[in-house]
């Protein structure tokens, strides 16, 4: 093989993981991977796709060796392939965040329709979490919650918060999260505990942000 040969061999490989990740939908996929292994139906549903896309999507990824699957009677069932694959989509995040301003401006502009959420400084929320002087609530579905949490979180999935109100102790405040900075589930969480008369902020990292912040993480119900 001459040199010409292999370097557009590498590059070529190089490219397939490009293609794969060049997907707003894929990328999608891969954040809600993230959170744990899924059924292709739970999948769809989180993403808001039929199941013949999402399959159609993970193949895709599968090809590129992002996901590894697993059968399990009648249900195939995905993960991330590695941490390195997790690591990949850090990096994407920061370098959009980074180089293209549209990413802030689409942040800024759905924050400033969202009266109830308060900006405050994210360390110091940290570190509020941190001394236990909030009550933190993941607002994930359970299955993720589950795979891995904050140390001393209450699981109060966002579909049961509004029932769920009624058991929260009003004598502190209350910080949610869910999968990552870019995730929405928390932010509708707010709006619905500051409509209730809760103090309530919204931690923007997810659980492994958040574990990189030195919060302690841990596995079950």
């Amino acid at each position: 093989m001459d040199s010409a040969t292999y370097s557009e061999r590498i590059y070529r490989e190089f490219a397939r993981i490009g293609k794969a990740v060049a997907s707003a939908r894929r990328l999608e996929l891969l954040e809600l991977l993230g959170q744990g292994p899924r059924t292709v139906e739970t999948l769809a549903a989180h993403a808001r796709m039929s199941v013949a896309n999402t399959s159609q999507h993970l193949q895709q990824l599968r090809q590129a060796r992002l996901v590894r699957w697993k059968r399990d009677g009648q249900f195939v069932t995905y993960s991330l392939a590695g941490d390195d694959v997790r690591a990949l989509l850090s990096s994407i995040r920061s370098v959009a965040e980074g180089r293209l301003a549209e990413v802030d401006q689409a942040r800024r502009e759905y924050l400033e329709n969202r009266e109830c959420l308060e900006q405050v400084d994210r360390q110091v929320l940290i570190e509020r979490v941190l001394r236990g002087e909030v009550l933190v609530i993941d607002v994930r579905p359970s299955e993720e919650y589950e795979a891995g949490h904050v140390a001393g979180a209450i699981s109060v999935p966002l579909a049961r918060l509004a029932d769920a109100v009624r058991d929260l102790p009003r004598d502190r405040d209350v910080a949610a999260y869910c999968r990552g900075a870019y995730c929405v589930l928390a932010a509708d969480a707010v709006e619905i505990l500051t409509k209730h008369g809760f103090r309530a902020f919204h931690l923007q990292d997810g659980v492994f942000e958040l574990q990189a912040e030195g919060v302690d993480i841990e596995a079950g119900e």
